[in-house]
C-alpha cells in the first residue's frame, strides 16, 4: 500500500479543520460539503470526496482530531497532579478551561455527540475511567464510601453540563470566568467525595 504524501496528509488535515470550524458555526445538520469546501478554500467538494469515503468518515476524523486536541491540553495538567484528589481536580479544571482554549472544537464535539450519534472513544471511556479512579482512591482512604459507578455517572454528567453550557454561550466565558467555574465545580466534587475527618486524607 502506498503511503500518503505530505501533500495528501496536509490536505486531509485542512479539510478536517475546516469541517470542525463549520460545524461549530452552523451545526452538524447544516454543515454541507459545499460549505466545508468553501471554508477550506477548495475549488470543489470533489477534494473532500477524494480524501474521505463520506460524511461519516469525515466526522469520525473530526472526532479523532478533537480527541487529540483535548488530550494534548488536559493530560499535562492531570499528569502534574499528585494523588487521586488532585488528579480529579486537575481533570475538572482543565476540562472546563478547554472551552476557552479550543471553543470551536468543543462546540463541534458536543454537536456531533448530541446530533450525529458520534461517540468518541474518550467520551465512551470516561465513565469507566472515573469509576476505576474512585475505586482506587477509596482503597487508599482518600474518598469516602459510595458506589463508584453512580458517582462516576454524576461526576461526568455534572462536568458535561458545565462544559456544554459554557461552550453554547454566544460568547464563551473568558479565561478567568472559566477558571472560576472549574474551581467551584472541582471544590464541589472534592467536598462530596471527602472521607470523614477520622478517615484521613491524601
Amino acid at each position: 500500500m502506498q503511503a500518503k504524501t505530505f501533500t495528501e496528509v496536509g490536505r486531509r488535515a485542512q479539510i478536517v479543520t475546516a469541517a470542525i470550524e463549520v460545524i461549530a458555526e452552523v451545526g452538524y445538520a447544516n454543515a454541507s460539503f459545499s460549505k466545508i469546501a468553501k471554508h477550506a478554500g477548495l475549488s470543489s467538494t470533489g477534494m473532500i470526496s477524494y480524501h474521505f469515503a463520506g460524511k461519516d468518515d469525515l466526522l469520525a476524523a473530526c472526532v479523532a482530531e478533537i480527541e487529540q486536541v483535548t488530550e494534548a491540553f488536559m493530560q499535562p495538567h492531570v499528569d502534574a497532579a499528585v494523588g487521586h484528589v488532585a488528579q480529579m481536580r486537575a481533570y475538572v479544571e482543565s476540562n472546563v478551561a478547554l472551552v476557552g482554549e479550543h471553543p470551536a472544537a468543543m462546540r463541534t464535539l458536543i454537536d456531533l455527540v448530541q446530533n450525529a450519534g458520534a461517540q468518541a472513544e474518550g467520551v465512551n471511556g470516561r465513565l469507566t475511567l472515573f469509576e476505576e479512579h474512585f475505586r482506587a482512591g477509596q482503597a487508599v482512604g482518600v474518598f469516602c464510601s459510595f458506589d463508584p459507578r453512580t458517582v462516576a455517572l454524576a461526576f461526568t454528567s455534572g462536568l458535561d453540563a458545565v462544559v456544554v453550557t459554557a461552550a453554547a454561550a454566544p460568547e464563551p466565558p473568558d479565561a478567568d470566568e472559566l477558571a472560576r467555574l472549574g474551581r467551584e465545580l472541582a471544590d464541589l466534587y472534592v467536598r462530596a467525595t471527602a472521607p470523614d475527618p477520622e478517615g484521613g486524607s491524601e
